[in-house]
């Protein structure tokens, strides 16, 4: 990790601009669930993950309420995050199935993982301004982060808020619509893949599986030449 990604983490994990979600952070970091009572919560803004020079961004939405800004790491210690790294493992993407803390070993093959919002909003519903406010974080991984290829959008509402935010950078781009695996091409030579979100509910009603992600990222690794 580079210098200017430190500073820039260290600006995510600082930052105060929503006060909703700030009181949120706190409360679930004090009333915790059953199953992570004795756990210390991160309790801050979740900056992303990985190296500086990657290839491939996984971009989600928010932070799990008791995954991400419990352990202080995307997609970590959660099902979510479970199911999305035994897929990433079996693709030779992660060297580890699963990931649980900061201090676990994970490391990712030319691969950053990280979020629109960097905390996590009440009924994984934040605000217009919430979203605004948090934009200039993820714009500026973008540009700290400038060997990225592709970008894969874990969900709708990642997909249509990335768009959002590529399109300020980028100015006017054609209609592109959320449709699982639809690869589409972005200015500067980037490649925008949109992937249902690998959520409990969508494996468990069948939405997706293992091997339909597993094949999903299979493609992703030759598209971002990884």
């Amino acid at each position: 990790m580079n210098n200017k990604l430190k500073q820039l983490n260290k600006k995510i994990i600082k930052c105060r601009k929503c006060p909703r979600l700030n009181n949120f952070i706190k409360k679930i970091s004090t009333e915790k669930r059953k199953q992570n009572i004795n756990d210390t919560y991160w309790g801050k803004p979740v900056p992303g993950f990985g190296k500086t020079n990657s290839k491939l961004l996984i971009l989600g939405l928010a932070p799990a309420a008791h995954g991400g800004t419990r352990t202080g790491r995307p997609f970590t210690g959660d099902k979510s995050s479970d199911f999305l790294f035994s897929c990433l493992k079996k693709v030779n993407i992660s060297n580890l199935p699963y990931s649980e803390s900061l201090n676990d070993g994970l490391e990712l093959k030319s691969t950053f993982i990280t979020n629109i919002l960097k905390c996590v909003p009440p009924g994984d519903k934040p605000t217009n301004e919430e979203l605004l406010n948090c934009s200039n974080h993820f714009e500026n991984e973008i540009e700290t982060l400038n060997q990225i290829q592709t970008i894969v959008a874990l969900g709708k509402v990642a997909f249509d808020n990335c768009l959002k935010i590529l399109k300020k950078k980028y100015g006017v781009l054609k209609k592109m619509s959320f449709i699982h695996g639809k690869c589409y091409k972005i200015p500067n030579n980037i490649k925008l893949i949109a992937c249902y979100h690998p959520s409990p509910r969508n494996v468990n009603t069948g939405l997706i599986s293992e091997k339909q992600i597993v094949n999903l990222f299979k493609k992703v690794k030759k598209i971002a030449k990884i």
